[in-house]
């Protein structure tokens, strides 16, 4: 079962990694413990990633691309999003200045941030039953669907998708596709609606069988 993350704003940096959503919101105070961070594994000339980004991810991909350099393709085996938006907004943009593949394997998943981190890629691969969650953002007391679209909070992601070329269309699309304490699995009209791939995407995988995975 997915664990959904809140996206985070700057003056928390914690999202909640939640084991429930009932239960984490009776347990706001401790739920931020509970992630892995991302680890990065070279297979030939792709980079499997899974885990949750926070501060340590940027990092740990430049050693890893340091190590091996002919790596073009990020395949993203499980990112369930990001414990800091602004580390998972600076570590998506240099995957796309360097100019990798993000993949998204039949038996993989991203959300909430991770699916920010796909739309990095210079060529952007979903494989038939893939898992591609979003949501709304919530944080320090707001909620991105009560602010006004010209809310300058909003700028950290519309600056973010306007520099890897996604519509800012998709951005206003999330926020409303499911509240922060929940995610939305997008099904393949939507994906090719919004551009997701850079070649079609395929059948994605049910909501049902993305909770369970």
């Amino acid at each position: 079962m997915l664990i959904p993350l809140l996206k985070a704003q700057p003056e928390a940096n914690v999202s909640f990694r939640l084991t429930s959503i009932t239960s984490c919101l009776a347990l706001l105070a401790s739920c931020g413990a509970y992630y892995t961070p991302v680890s990065f594994v070279a297979q030939g000339d792709q980079i499997i990633a899974s885990g949750t980004i926070d501060e340590t991810t940027l990092s740990a991909f430049e050693e890893v691309i340091a190590q091996n350099p002919e790596a073009r393709t990020l395949v993203l085996q499980y990112i369930e999003g990001s414990l800091d938006d602004d580390a998972n907004v600076i570590f998506s943009r240099e995957v796309h200045r360097a100019g990798f593949d993000t993949v998204v394997p039949s038996n993989g998943l991203v959300a909430s941030g991770g699916t920010d981190l796909f739309l990095a890629g210079n060529r952007r691969v979903l494989q038939p039953g893939a898992c591609v969650g979003v949501h709304s953002w919530a944080g320090s007391g707001l909620v991105a669907t009560d602010l006004p679209e010209d809310d300058p909070e909003h700028d950290r992601y519309l600056d973010y998708f306007k520099d890897i070329g996604v519509d800012e269309a998709f951005y206003w699309y999330t926020l409303y596709a499911a509240p922060a304490d929940s995610m939305h699995w997008m099904n393949t009209a939507e994906a090719n609606r919004f551009g997701l791939t850079t070649r079609g995407a395929p059948a994605l995988s049910s909501a049902t069988e993305c909770d369970e995975r």
